[in-house]
């Protein structure tokens, strides 16, 4: 891969890691419940997540789930049930003095990172996406799996850096919490935030 494609690839996987979504959204719920260094490891779900995706693509899985409107649709509900159940679940949190002292009940680094991956990998959307903008990257006279490694570790540096923003400022937000009704709101607001994702998701059509 030439430089100035690389540079290209570059500057477009961060715009891909800033926009907001489902992604950003875990991050930020995750750095607030466990602060910043236990809920980065959901960060590690996440690009297993957006690895997931790539591997299919290049597989050329990713063509058919593009393609096929029961594989698409399977996939596609699959995410906006996992999505629209992880809000109602947040949306229901218990509030206790516990859980605003950040000493809550902790959940394990692999259902944290399962978490992050289920998120990222059932997403169609992120299929279609990485089948409309990868082809950009490539050169088809060279070896393809060297420029998917390459593409693939673009985007998971760049989705470890943002991510790690996100995680913080949800971090830092956290010392401001001074009541349950604090925890309530937030708690109400991310698992709205999880809904909304998954609605967005289920609108989402292959031509969209």
């Amino acid at each position: 891969m030439e430089l100035s494609t690389w540079l290209a690839l570059f500057a477009a996987s961060w715009a891909i890691s800033v926009s907001p979504g489902a992604g950003a959204v875990a991050a930020m719920n995750a750095g607030l419940a466990h602060g910043f260094k236990r809920g980065y490891i959901t960060t590690i779900g996440l690009i297993l997540g957006i690895m997931t995706q790539l591997v299919l693509v290049g597989a050329g899985l990713g063509a058919i789930v593009a393609s096929s409107n029961i594989a698409f649709e399977a996939v596609k509900w699959f995410g906006v049930v996992y999505l629209i159940w992880l809000g109602i679940s947040q949306w229901r949190a218990p509030l206790t003095e516990a859980k605003v002292q950040r000493v809550q009940r902790r959940e394990s680094a692999r259902k944290m990172i399962a978490k992050g991956w289920l998120i990222n990998a059932a997403n169609p959307k992120g299929t279609v996406f990485l089948l409309a903008v990868v082809p950009q990257f490539m050169n088809l006279s060279e070896p393809l799996w060297p420029q998917y490694v390459i593409i693939g570790a673009t985007l998971a540096f760049t989705d470890l850096v943002v991510m790690a923003g996100y995680t913080a400022l949800a971090a830092r937000i956290f010392q401001y919490l001074k009541s349950p009704r604090h925890v309530q709101w937030l708690n109400r607001t991310f698992g709205g935030l999880f809904v909304l994702a998954g609605i967005s998701l289920s609108l989402f059509k292959r031509g969209g």
